[in-house]
């Protein structure tokens, strides 16, 4: 069964009577070549896990299952069990979850597979990802640390652009800034609307993000790193000065203290500075923070 065939996913739709879910962003691949561009920009190897976020009807997951020891997709549609089922019955290396990837414990996952022995390699994280819901995802992925060796991922391209972004652009922004401090972030390939049934509205990108060992700007607090990130864009016309002692819950005069401390003009605004800077400032809080309490 070709999966990635307009025919082939018409067929499917109409024996099941699918109505994809704009609501959760169901659009599928119906491109082979972008297919093969996403397996090989995640860098798969025949002995690695791959953890598939929403699978759909199992276009991308059985071109997954080709090249991994094992494939656990975790599908929150509960109508695209049987779907799958049937798309992916050939295939006994493959796993479906009709579970919320938010929710879901992926560390235990990962675990649990390598503990029966399902794979000897790396894992990858690979989906292609609800435009409604695509940072959550990301962040939950980040903030949790979960032991991926790669995280490929299908967005908007509006996204992938800001997520990617430098310092000084019109688009950098809280998801740059955090995405780039755990990770290093390669683009793979642009995805046309014409790729997808039903057709979406908008481009789409693939991303790799790959997770740092050790991280380039290490700091004191991990959480207070995103939260002044946080606060700095939450009113990006505003100064430092002002949408961290707005957001923060600090009077101005320790703010304008903090900032000068960490030799940070305090009339800059967020989209200027280095995920260096905001480090700078992060460490500053922490001693602020540690010294209230001491």
């Amino acid at each position: 069964m070709d999966l990635s065939s307009p025919g082939t996913v018409r067929a499917i739709r109409e024996k099941y009577g699918l109505q994809p879910s704009k609501g959760l962003g169901q659009n599928f691949i119906t491109d082979r070549n972008v297919l093969e561009r996403i397996v090989g920009g995640a860098g798969i190897d025949s002995e690695d896990m791959v953890i598939e976020i929403g699978p759909g009807i199992g276009v991308l997951t059985a071109e997954l299952a080709e090249h991994a020891a094992c494939v656990t997709a975790v599908e929150i549609d509960g109508r695209l069990m049987p779907v799958l089922e049937e798309t992916l019955a050939e295939y006994d290396n493959v796993r479906v979850l009709n579970a919320d990837i938010l929710q879901v414990d992926i560390g235990q996952i990962i675990n649990e597979s390598k503990a029966e022995g399902q794979f000897t390699g790396k894992v990858h994280i690979v989906g292609n990802l609800p435009y409604y819901i695509t940072t959550p995802i990301i962040m939950k992925l980040l903030e949790e640390q979960v032991p991926a060796d790669s995280i490929t991922v299908m967005m908007q391209k509006e996204v992938a652009d800001r997520i990617s972004s430098a310092p000084g652009s019109r688009i950098y922004g809280a998801i740059s800034v955090a995405v780039q401090y755990y990770c290093s972030v390669t683009k793979i390939t642009d995805v046309p609307k014409e790729a997808f049934v039903p057709r979406p509205k908008v481009a789409s990108t693939v991303l790799r993000l790959q997770p740092l060992g050790e991280k380039q700007v290490p700091v004191k607090d991990e959480k207070m790193l995103l939260r002044c990130v946080k606060a700095g864009f939450a009113q990006r016309r505003k100064t430092l000065l002002n949408s961290l002692s707005s957001a923060g819950g600090t009077d101005k005069d320790t703010v304008r203290r903090i900032l000068e401390a960490a030799d940070i003009d305090p009339g800059r605004r967020a989209e200027t500075l280095t995920i260096e800077e905001f480090g700078r400032i992060a460490d500053k809080f922490s001693d602020e923070h540690n010294q209230r309490n001491s």
